[in-house]
């Protein structure tokens, strides 16, 4: 470690500017001051809101679903608990530990910086695509507000001969054909519920394939631009705003899962779809898509790899106890992705009974899969279906957003850190305005005829699979093996005041980068080309676009390398010493914050001494002056101080 610049100048008492030691610290304290959490509890309920998204009730049911059911669980919960869980913690603590944003920080071993870079670029594509999840649920928020919900019945404009209305099939039960609205039998194969054909032909109006991208379609583009309008609105104050906004967004919605998923256990049917949720079949689990889908599931979940955990840590108080964030977030956000599978599963177990086929034939799988089950429950609710549908997707809403706000504020954060020179955090609010306007317009992509397909590019490509696995390793990499996982240890034990376990170095050193790497490897071997639910498959050049959207970021960990190599000056050993050398100063930290804490201790132990002489000064009044003094006692921030004119009124606070 350096020496701490300021020991270095001291004479005695005094700096080489004339400064005393204690006010060297008191200037450079002032112009490091940073923006934090207000309580706490703000940054648990913060992180919680990041990590309990979308992901939970939508992506989490959706690969259950991909995957066979219950053997989707083991991998998962073996990914929770290696990799998920840990590096949740080691980002968190790096961004308190730094107290900068996600690219910044890798400064701990300069030569893989370029992980902040591949971090901040899957941020950015997960801002544009993300929060379209919120306009669909925004498009349905508004079609609740009619007489009859329109996803339920088959005598829409957009319904085909296809569309199986349960209501009409009281004689073709079990018979293996449904009766069609014009009364004509077909194979219940052919058939599709009317929440389907609401989602594909009256919300998406999906084009035949992505290259017919077709037309905007209006209603969604005035939902996606009320999405980035709140966004804004919700970000534009910094994070203590964001904090107490986030104790909503992020409590409410477990009511309402609650409530669907009382509803969804009385429904006929529901024991089929839990079945299938909890029951393993265990020869997926030979199959790498298994693997892969729950480890990149645990990442997109937790946001692991993107930047946004390091920016929101670097809020914290330098002595906050991580640990006690890190088990309450991870506890919390496991448990809601497996209470939601219940909810979920319950639903498509009453849809499979209703429409006679199998769980596993109930919808196409695919993103929509949320927007298909869930409002088929909301439509089986009792009493007043609009109110229980205006209810859910307003849960939806609150889940997309305060992810949605931690993205943004990642990537802002990050962005700020990193280039003060252009006083971007002078102008916050200017910056942030641009940002969202910039990643609306790149968002609009998504929603055309053909924006789904755009989506789901964007979705296996651009931000889960291959790069998050590839971002984690070489996270793993850079702090275990180019900073040091003792180095880094010992400055994460010094900083909370305790040693956490060696559960948390050993995975951040061997499990978490081993079982990214092998999954990593996995996928390469086990390539599969992208599709579109079960029969659309993307030409050559949409899978072309699909890899430019993950080599976005995933080039930067090399690419920089080279260029760091190559720019540096000096011989290569020299250069080399220089790119592997970390340029921040744990010890130097620790003592600034011990300097503070005894600072605060002193100025804490003056006040006390200053109330304590008023109190001694304090001359009791007579007992003719008692007649004029009323309810004094009443009060004990209030004394009376004899001075020359009498008795003088003194507040003490």
């Amino acid at each position: 470690m350096s020496e701490f610049p300021i020991e270095k100048n001291l004479k005695g008492n005094n700096s080489t500017d004339g400064k005393t030691k204690d006010e060297y610290y008191e200037d450079e304290d002032e112009e490091e001051e940073r923006e934090g959490w207000g309580s706490k509890m703000d940054f648990i309920i913060t992180c919680i809101g990041y990590a309990v998204g979308l992901g939970n009730v939508w992506r989490f049911p959706y690969l259950v679903y991909k995957n066979g059911g219950g053997a989707f669980l083991i991998p998962y919960m073996m990914a929770l608990v290696l990799c998920g869980v840990p590096l949740f913690m080691m980002e968190v603590t790096m961004g308190q530990l730094l107290t900068t944003g996600g690219i910044g920080a890798w400064d701990i071993f300069p030569l893989l910086k370029g992980v902040g870079f591949a971090a901040i670029s899957i941020s950015a594509i997960l801002n544009i695509y993300y929060i379209v999840i919120v306009s669909w649920a925004f498009f349905y928020l508004f079609a609740s507000f009619q007489s009859e919900l329109p996803w339920g019945t088959c005598t829409n404009e957009w319904n085909t001969i296809y569309c199986n209305d349960v209501s009409l099939q009281n004689e073709t039960r079990g018979s293996g054909y449904f009766r069609a609205t014009n009364g004509t039998l077909y194979p219940v194969e052919l058939g599709q519920s009317p929440a389907q054909q609401y989602w594909e032909k009256r919300v998406l109006k999906i084009s035949s394939g992505i290259d017919e991208i077709g037309s905007l379609q209006w209603e969604l583009v005035g939902c996606l631009l009320l999405a980035w309008i709140l966004t804004y609105a919700c970000l534009w104050k910094g994070v203590k705003q964001t904090g107490k906004i986030m104790w909503f967004t992020a409590l409410i919605p477990y009511g309402i899962l609650t409530a669907l998923l009382i509803r969804g256990l009385t429904l006929e049917g529901h024991q089929q779809g839990i079945d299938y949720y909890i029951t393993p079949d265990w020869e997926r689990l030979k199959t790498p898509t298994v693997w892969i889908d729950a480890a990149t599931q645990i990442f997109f979940s937790y946001g692991i790899g993107i930047g946004s955990l390091i920016a929101l840590g670097s809020y914290n108080p330098y002595r906050n106890n991580s640990l006690i964030d890190t088990l309450v977030v991870g506890t919390v956000n496991a448990g809601t992705s497996l209470f939601a599978g219940f909810v979920i599963f319950s639903i498509l177990g009453f849809m499979a009974n209703e429409l006679g086929v199998p769980v596993s034939e109930v919808v196409s799988e695919g993103p929509g899969l949320t927007f298909i089950a869930y409002p088929t429950a909301v439509y089986q609710m009792p009493l007043v279906p609009q109110l229980w549908s205006v209810v859910f997707f307003l849960m939806l809403i609150m889940l997309g957003l305060d992810s949605q706000f931690c993205v943004v504020e990642g990537f802002v954060t990050s962005t700020m850190d990193y280039w003060p020179e252009y006083k971007l955090r002078e102008n916050r609010s200017l910056f942030l305005l641009v940002t969202c306007i910039i990643d609306f317009l790149l968002g609009l992509v998504c929603v055309t005829e053909g924006g789904m397909y755009f989506f789901e590019l964007m979705n296996s490509y651009g931000v889960s699979g291959m790069c998050l696995l590839w971002v984690a390793m070489w996270e793993c990499v850079a702090v275990s093996y180019g900073l040091g996982i003792k180095t880094y240890f010992h400055a994460v034990c010094t900083m909370i005041g305790f040693s956490p376990g060696l559960f948390w170095p050993f995975c951040w050193a061997v499990t978490a980068p081993f079982v990214s790497l092998g999954i990593f490897v996995f996928a390469l071997v086990d390539y599969q080309h992208a599709t579109y639910g079960e029969n659309y498959y993307y030409p050559v050049w949409g899978e072309i676009l699909g890899w430019f959207m993950a080599l976005a970021s995933m080039h930067w960990i090399i690419t920089y390398a080279v260029y760091i190599l190559l720019t540096t000056r000096g011989s290569w050993s020299e250069r080399w010493a220089i790119v592997t050398t970390n340029k921040f100063d744990f010890e130097a930290k620790e003592l600034k914050e011990r300097r503070k804490e005894e600072r605060q201790k002193q100025k804490l132990e003056t006040l006390v001494t200053e109330l304590t002489e008023i109190k001694s000064s304090i001359k009791k009044p007579d007992d003719d002056q008692n007649d004029e003094i009323k309810n004094v006692h009443a009060y004990d921030n209030i004394v009376y101080k004899p001075d020359e004119s009498g008795w003088t009124r003194v507040e003490v606070n």
